[in-house]
């Protein structure tokens, strides 16, 4: 296979900085988030009534939300509630690599100074045979690529 092949997104591993997380506590289904955006600001000059000028501001991320079946006596889930229900926050570093079928890392994000922002677990239903998942959603600074 070439090594330019474009890599398939449902292997990767997700890792938290934070002590007490085992390796069950960071498997997700599901990581989505990886959003930058340049803001702007519209600057009008004088004398020119036709347009305005766009001007870059600063980047924007966007939340990062991972989703996975429910784990009873999470580390993470602990550290969500900590922030939500008591606000004692503690940003931390979150790293999301994208593995190929070697489990060999092809890139990795860097998700810095990362908290709890929301947390919550689907709906439950006696008429359906679903898993339970959570969501975390996680407000962070910026993330770099590696």
């Amino acid at each position: 296979m070439a090594n330019n092949y474009p890599p398939l997104g449902f292997f990767f591993r997700v890792e938290f900085q934070l002590g007490g997380v085992g390796s069950a506590d960071a498997m997700f289904q599901e990581v989505n988030g990886f959003n930058a955006e340049l803001l702007t600001e519209d600057v009008r000059q004088g004398g020119e009534n036709r347009f305005s000028q766009a001007l870059p501001t600063r980047a924007k991320y966007s939340d990062l939300v991972l989703k996975r079946g429910l784990i009873v006596n999470s580390a993470i889930v602990k550290w969500c509630k900590d922030a939500i229900e008591n606000l004692d926050i503690k940003p931390i570093t979150v790293v999301v690599t994208l593995l190929n079928e070697k489990n060999t890392p092809l890139q990795t994000y860097n998700i810095v100074n990362a908290w709890p922002k929301k947390w919550s677990v689907s709906d439950f239903n006696a008429q359906e045979s679903k898993i339970v998942v959570e969501t975390m959603e996680l407000s962070y600074q910026y993330f770099k690529v590696a």
